[in-house]
């Protein structure tokens, strides 16, 4: 049985457990509700804080009877052992890298848009593409997955999605995945089967709780559309219009939601992902770090790509920002992104 070293101090239980009931000492003075929101974003840290105190408890309970089970020395029970103890070297890398997520909102929620560039329908292919790898890469780590918007191409593919990922530190790991992926592959689209190169946007947003939200935008300030959601045919096709799009007029912003069939709630999404939009600008206005955040939008052409996937003529999937690789670019495509969130959370402290 391999030997399990346990590092308790990349714990802190004691700190943790200590600020805790500093916080909930706090929500029990009835002069907080006096200022709603600082009482709302309390709250919040309390039950992130508990959560991340009772998985940490659950992790030492596993280190715990794995390493004395290990002492027996029972051969038999072996194969268990060297499951249980995969399983806990992956939660210790997960809780390694949370330990590089410390940014605002890093441990939040986050709202995943996906937009098809250059290259026509084999572009609207490879935004799909993307969508299903985010989709796998969701439910692989256990992360909730919502499709909030989804605009179908006309051949093939998707025009854009809109994702709600909802989970601790979603926004933290997601938001390495902002910018243009750049895909070369022999198109399926094409009769001749020549070589293409398509682009796809990926943008990453924060999803903040719409209580604890600091933006807020005047009805004057937005046009509402309705219009009948669009679908690929079928029984699934709506009669009513539900579907919803805003127009923010300051900034121009435009934001469609169709995937629920109720219009109240495509509309309070449409709100959420302006709301979160509006945000980032204001980020980035306060930050004045246009490198980190979206700014200016950035048009998915050759040249500004983040990440490429190379499928032909060679397999390669490279991100040219940490210089991180993998062979084995189907794997990548089915999820397997943790190597390229990792390797850019280091490069982006370093």
């Amino acid at each position: 049985m391999p030997k399990l070293t346990i590092y308790w101090s990349i714990f802190d239980l004691p700190e943790k457990k200590s600020r805790l009931s500093e916080l909930e000492k706090l929500a029990e003075n009835p002069d907080l509700w006096e200022n709603r929101e600082k009482a709302q974003g309390i709250l919040k840290k309390i039950v992130d804080l508990r959560e991340e105190i009772n998985d940490l408890e659950k992790l030492k309970l596993q280190i715990t009877d794995s390493h004395d089970l290990a002492l027996l020395g029972d051969e038999s029970i072996r194969p268990d052992l060297e499951r249980e103890l995969v399983d806990i070297e992956h939660k210790l890398g997960q809780l390694e890298l949370s330990t590089l997520l410390s940014e605002e909102y890093d441990h939040g929620n986050a709202l995943l848009a996906i937009h098809a560039g250059a290259g026509g329908t084999d572009s609207q292919d490879w935004a799909e593409m993307l969508e299903r790898m985010y989709l796998r890469w969701a439910e692989k780590n256990n992360f909730k997955a919502e499709i909030l918007d989804r605009s179908v191409g006309e051949e093939a593919g998707i025009k854009s999605v809109t994702i709600a990922i909802d989970g601790r530190y979603a926004y933290g790991y997601l938001k390495s995945e902002k910018g243009v992926h750049r895909l070369v592959r022999l198109s399926p689209f094409d009769a001749a089967h020549r070589r293409h190169t398509s682009f796809a946007q990926v943008e990453i947003l924060p999803d903040i709780d719409q209580d604890n939200m600091p933006i807020d935008v005047p009805q004057e300030d937005v046009r509402i559309d309705i219009f009948k959601s669009s679908g690929a045919g079928g029984q699934n096709v709506q009669k009513n219009s539900t579907a919803i799009r805003l127009l923010h007029i300051p900034t121009g912003i435009i934001v469609t939601c169709q995937n629920e069939r109720s219009q109240l709630q495509n509309r309070e999404n449409a709100f959420r992902v302006l709301k979160a939009k509006l945000l980032e600008i204001r980020r980035v206005e306060q930050e004045k770090e246009l490198s980190k955040l979206r700014g200016v939008y950035q048009k998915a052409e050759w040249g500004s790509q983040i990440r490429s996937y190379v499928l032909h003529p060679y397999q390669l999937a490279k991100d040219h920002r940490t210089e991180f690789e993998a062979g084995n670019v189907n794997a990548v495509l089915d999820g397997d992104l943790n190597g390229f969130i990792e390797a850019y959370l280091k490069y982006n402290i370093e």
